[in-house]
């Protein structure tokens, strides 16, 4: 089977024709192209910003005044009095030295008193020891009995209903006798006054002994103030 173009549909005719037309258009741009010319644009004044100068407040800085001390008093001033002596005094230059020998059996009567003050100053005070302390035959409840009876409540603790425990420490010494009486804890000044008082005001107690000596033995003594 053949195929059969038309005359009008056949292309191959018109190719030389489509390509001058295509070297002349391609020639045509290219003469533009060189022939072009630019034109510079001014943007004017669009956009310019004016400068502005802007005043800057300067704020003053204010400090509070330092009070300076008073500036310190002169140093008194010291005046060397010189006293002149006149040297008219005889010195007598010998140098007499007795010659005094000491004996073997010679004894120092006051050392041995220094050394009981001593061992007296330093007396171990304690607090639990082989035979305590006792009052009375009654312990601590015959003291308890004791303060009970001449325990004396002040009068402006009782009109003002002051009360409470006040606790005391003393001590019993070797021979029986209570010092250094001090309020360990106390309620009012003038409860604990009239309980340092009246402990120190005990008789004399059976001293405490450690390993068969007398020996100083510190109590802590509750007193109790009760208005009734």
């Amino acid at each position: 089977m053949e195929l059969k173009k038309s005359d009008k549909a056949n292309l191959e005719k018109k190719k030389g024709l489509f390509l001058q037309i295509g070297f002349v258009t391609v020639l045509a741009l290219m003469l533009i192209a060189f022939e072009w010319t630019t034109r510079e644009v001014s943007t004017g004044s669009l956009g310019e910003l004016a400068d502005v100068v802007m005043e800057e407040e300067i704020i003053p800085i204010t400090r509070p005044e330092e009070i300076q001390p008073p500036p310190p008093p002169p140093p008194p001033q010291v005046t060397e009095v010189l006293n002149i002596v006149e040297d008219d005094v005889d010195i007598d230059d010998e140098l007499f030295i007795d010659d005094v020998e000491a004996r073997a059996d010679t004894r120092v009567e006051f050392s041995r008193m220094i050394m009981e003050e001593e061992e007296e100053e330093e007396a171990e005070i304690f607090f639990v020891v082989e035979d305590m302390p006792d009052f009375q035959g009654g312990g601590q409840e015959a003291f308890r009995r004791w303060i009970a009876e001449n325990l004396r409540y002040p009068t402006m603790a009782a009109e003002s209903g002051i009360q409470g425990r006040v606790f005391v420490q003393f001590v019993v010494n070797e021979d029986g006798s209570v010092s250094d009486a001090t309020v360990v804890r106390g309620v009012d000044p003038i409860l604990d006054r009239e309980a340092v008082r009246v402990v120190m005001a005990s008789p004399r107690w059976t001293p405490g002994r450690q390993r068969d000596q007398p020996v100083r033995v510190a109590f802590t003594f509750p007193i109790n103030f009760v208005l009734q």
